[in-house]
This record gives structure tokens, sequence and C-alpha cells, in this order.
């Protein structure tokens, strides 16, 4: 990448690069294209390059940096995306065979305005079958390895998109998360992800899973590079996060269902990171809170059925196609009835409206990313038992903020492969943002 290594830098720092005339943005996008094919996991990352296009707009920011025209800061910063975002004329598979050889026909809308801000699309990554799990094993198309353990799973379902930055293979990812798929393989990877609330980014052009709960967020390597994407997805400024710091601001952290079962270094890793963020001036408080258990004992019965609805015919003609695991995950909901489902929406806004009261006081609320490590992509293969369990604990804490319709924010702590994640109230995104630049050194022990 010119004359100098930028693979382990963050998009907002390449992209200043590329302004100060320090790189080229072309040989920038060769250099990674070069990268993916050469990388011996790189087949296992992409699904498939989209190399022409990424030249093409390579070479138009090059142009508008010789011409003091750039677009932004991420103007020729080279970009992977979840092959569930469609591009036009490429194929967008969302990891099923289900799907295979679906070539939309424009863009999703949220790529076209990230290409808009004069990003360069790199290609497609691998994620779990419909997205429809959050561990990120997915024998149906390809596993990509996990940064901290090439015996382990990623994460998921937005497994490349992690291992694409994570392996220096992107400088930033863009994924979705229905349950936590931005957060858990972000969290096991090491890396800041950003759940966005449900209903601010544009789903158009973004193959669905659960519409009511499907959000759009990035994965990087700091939480600059986060506010930088959602900016340049909605077309506005960055929120500034200079001067941001934890002086004077209080916290939650949730007990109870968030630490049912945790494993040792999850906990560890989360209460060193607590520990640090008071010892740099945050208050901190602890609770468990009623709205959350009872939102989690609801999610059974809304998102099976939104979920199986969404798919329900095309996976029933041909259900021998579709991973077993996820095949039994997408029928577990067929079964519940209409009253039920509506029942369960009504409690679950008023449990929202509950907890955004409860927790009025506080800048955020705190709780380990995910209570296990990444499992073994070996045994859950052979074990469905282990792969059941794992499964559901994975996704039990970044579920909370889906199903009370709140923003989160994951950053790594000084434990490999735990995270810890911020909550905030819904649209509080920049207000999170700030936060997280405060918190994401101090909670790491830099």
């Amino acid at each position: 990448m010119t004359d100098k290594k930028w693979a382990d830098h963050s998009a907002c720092d390449i992209g200043r690069a590329i302004g100060q005339g320090e790189i080229c943005p072309v040989e920038l996008a060769e250099s990674y294209l070069d990268a993916i094919s050469a990388h011996p996991d790189g087949q296992r990352i992409y699904a498939r390059l989209t190399r022409d296009r990424a030249l093409d707009e390579a070479m138009a920011a090059r142009g508008r940096a010789r011409a003091g025209l750039r677009r932004g800061v991420l103007d020729g910063v080279p970009v992977s995306w979840k092959d569930l975002f469609d591009t036009a004329h490429i194929a967008t598979e969302s990891g099923t065979a289900l799907l295979r050889g679906r070539v939309p026909t424009a863009d999703a809308t949220v790529l076209r305005a990230m290409t808009q801000a004069g990003t360069v699309c790199l290609g497609k990554t691998h994620m779990t079958e419909f997205a429809y799990s959050g561990l990120g094993l997915n024998p149906v198309t390809e596993t990509p390895p996990c940064i901290n353990n090439p015996q382990a799973v990623p994460g998921g379902s937005s497994s490349g998109a992690a291992a694409s930055v994570a392996f220096g293979l992107a400088a930033v990812a863009i994924g979705s998360d229905t349950g936590g798929s931005v957060r858990i393989p972000a969290a096991w990877n090491d890396l800041v992800g950003l759940k966005t609330t449900s209903g601010r980014l544009s789903l158009a052009g973004v193959v669905p899973l659960a519409p009511k709960f499907d959000t759009v967020g990035p994965l990087a390597r700091s939480v600059e590079d986060c506010a930088q994407v959602l900016a340049d997805m909605e077309n506005r400024p960055a929120p500034d996060l200079r001067g941001a710091t934890l002086a004077g601001r209080r916290f939650l952290v949730l007990e109870g269902a968030p630490f049912d079962g945790i494993r040792d270094q999850p906990a560890q890793g989360f209460e060193q990171a607590v520990t640090r963020l008071e010892q740099a001036g945050a208050q901190i408080d602890r609770a468990t809170l009623a709205p959350v258990e009872d939102a989690l004992a609801l999610s059974p019965i809304i998102y099976t059925p939104e979920c199986y609805a969404q798919w329900r015919e095309l996976i029933e003609t041909r259900p021998e196609a579709v991973f077993s695991p996820i095949l039994e995950r997408f029928r577990s909901g067929r079964d519940y009835i209409a009253t039920d489902y509506l029942a369960a929406w009504d409690a679950l806004r008023a449990h929202r409206q509950a907890y955004l009261a409860q927790t009025a006081g506080y800048d955020a609320v705190l709780l380990p990313t995910a209570a296990n490590l990444p499992p073994d992509a070996a045994r859950l293969m052979q074990d469905h038992a282990y792969f059941t369990i794992e499964n559901l604990l994975t996704l039990r804490n970044t579920r909370i903020g889906n199903m009370l319709g709140l923003c989160v924010l994951t950053l790594p702590t000084a434990i490999p492969s735990v995270g810890i994640s911020l909550m905030a109230p819904p649209m509080a995104e920049d207000r999170l943002l700030r936060l997280g630049a405060a918190a994401e050194t101090v909670v790491r022990g830099g």
C-alpha cells in the first residue's frame, strides 16, 4: 500500500493519509484486492470480489484527490459488504444455496450512499445462512476464521465482515444486526461494532431476516470509523468526538440475565473494563431490571414467527438445502398463533417504555457483549446440543438491545474476544459514539 503498511490502521486514518497525498487510492485498492487473493483464508472471508468496480471507484477517488475535491474522510477507502447488501449486477446470496444466482439490478440504498461518499467496494463477505445464527458457522458456503483462534467460529452472522477487517483485508466492513450479528463478530475479533436503531438506516436492497429488527451497522477498528460510516450513510457531517470524557458520566451495569451462565474470561474482561471506567471518573451503579427479563422471555414468539413468515415458501420448497440447525430455528416459528404474537408485541412495547423510564438517569447501560468465547467449529458441526446451547448463549446478551429497540456499541476489552457493550436509547447514536470515543482506550487498558 504505497510505501507504508496501512492494513492495521483505522479507516479514518487511511482516509486522512489519502487526503495528505501519502496514499494513492488506486494502489491502495489494488493492494487490498491482491492481499485478499493471496491470503490463505481469502476465499473463506470473501464470497466474491468486485475487482472491476473497486478499481473504477478507486480511479475516480484518485481524480478527486488530485483535484482537491474529495467528498469526505472516507473518500477512496476500501470497504467490504456483507453478502446480503444488494450490489448491482453482482450476486447477492445471503449465505444460502436457496438464493444462489440471485443478481440484483441496483445497489442497496446504504451502499449507494457510501459510494456517493467515495468509498471503494472491495466485494461481498461470507455470512451465516440467511443471517440466522450468532455463531458464524456456515457449511453451505464458508465459515470464516476467527482472528484469535483458528479452530473457532468468528461469530455471526456478519462473520466475513469481521474477519475482513481483523485480518487486514478491508479498512472497514458493513454488516447487519438483527439479534447481535454486528456486535458478536466484532467482539470476538477485537473490533468496534455499532448496532444502529431499528428504522434509522434504510433496509431497501438488504435481504431481510426479520424486518422489524433488522439493522445496518459498521464493524471497524475505531469508534471514529463507526461514527463516520453512519454519517456517510445518512449524508450528514459526523459527530465531533473531540474532547469526549468519562468524568461524571453515569453508567448502569445490567445485572441478572446478562450474567447467567457467563464464562470466566468474558466475566473477567467485562469487570476489568468496568473498573477502568470507574477509575477514569465514571459513576457505576448496578441493578437488575424487570423489563429486560420480561422482554427476553418474549423473544421466541416475537422473532421466530417473523423469520419463518419471511422465508417459509422458499425454504419449504427445498428444506434439504438448508443447514439443519438453521432450518430448525426457522421452523420453530411456524406454530405460534396470531393472537399470541400480537399480544407479545403489545407487551414488548410496554417493556420498552418501562426500561427507558428506569434508565433515564444514565448515560449508558453496560453489559458483556457475549457471555461466551468463540466455540470450536468442528464440535459445533458434530454436536447438535452443543450448537443449540452455544448459539442461544451467544445471542442472549446482544438480543436485549434488539428487543428493547436500543442503539448499542461494543468495544474490545483487554482480554481477546471479549467485548463490553454500551446501550443507549433509540436514535441516540451520536451521544453513544461520544461515550465510546471516551471509553475505547480506557477499557482496553491503553
